[in-house]
């Protein structure tokens, strides 16, 4: 399965699980109920969590009562979305091949990946599982780089990005901006903030998938320089817990007829 999907991402998510789990925020409850409101999510509704990594969104729409199916290519991200969310159907599969029939899903929802994705193939897949009217909804955790020491951390991880898919580029809008398959992209935003150990500011860049494809040295090099960062910047240094800030961009769009 890996072998479909950037092979960056294969790599360095097969080898983060545990760190991206460790380091990784979570979705506000402000986030998580304009997902449920924008999408109609609830009981006798069929929702599809497709790239869903380590689960960090699958769980926190478990309680809508919603029918729910997670789709992540990463083994070893898929076995900790199936430990923490056992009662969630976890499939193996990829946005250019989603391992579901025809018009059998009314949401689909897409955390952390769709820049990882072929756009144009998957927005022809997600079309193809949705029932009419569906939408589909994207969603980004992203770093307030507005912030001087989160600003000094994107210039370590950026070190060693070498051509990685990202978010920020706004690449992942084009195959909108081409498809009849979907109607408009809406936007919406809000900020938070993740509290958290300093141990785990060095997971969350370990994390990141180009940083863990790295080889051990380098790994570890990236880790010491956060380490440090951690302990001589002045909003940081003897701080028992860190509050890293974030915004989250959300994205939404309805399925049109073919």
């Amino acid at each position: 399965m890996t072998e479909a999907i950037h092979p960056v991402a294969a790599t360095g998510f097969g080898a983060a699980a545990d760190a991206y789990e460790r380091g990784r925020p979570s979705y506000p409850q402000e986030v998580v109920d304009h997902v449920v409101r924008t999408l109609t999510v609830g009981p006798g509704r069929a929702v599809l969590d497709l790239g869903a990594g380590t689960g960090k969104l699958t769980r926190l729409l478990e309680p809508t009562g919603a029918s729910i199916v997670a789709v992540e290519p990463v083994d070893a991200m898929r076995a900790e979305l199936e430990r923490r969310c056992p009662s969630v159907r976890a499939l193996a599969g990829t946005a250019e091949s989603i391992p579901l029939e025809d018009a059998s899903v009314d949401a689909v929802v897409v955390a952390q990946a769709f820049h990882w994705f072929d756009g144009e193939r998957a927005l022809s897949e997600i079309h193809r599982v949705l029932r009419p009217k569906g939408r589909l909804c994207m969603l980004w955790n992203v770093r307030d780089e507005t912030v001087d020491w989160v600003a000094r951390l994107t210039g370590i991880i950026d070190a060693h990005r070498d051509g990685a898919p990202r978010y920020h580029t706004g690449e992942w809008r084009r195959p909108f901006e081409r498809t009849g398959l979907f109607g408009p992209l809406h936007r919406w935003r809000t900020a938070h903030t993740h509290q958290m150990e300093a141990e785990a500011v060095v997971d969350r860049v370990a994390s990141i998938s180009f940083i863990a494809a790295l080889d051990d040295e380098r790994r570890a090099d990236v880790c010491d320089r956060v380490r440090e960062l951690i302990r001589t910047h002045p909003d940081l240094a003897s701080r028992e817990r860190i509050s890293f800030p974030y915004r989250t961009d959300v994205y939404w769009c309805e399925r049109r007829l073919a």
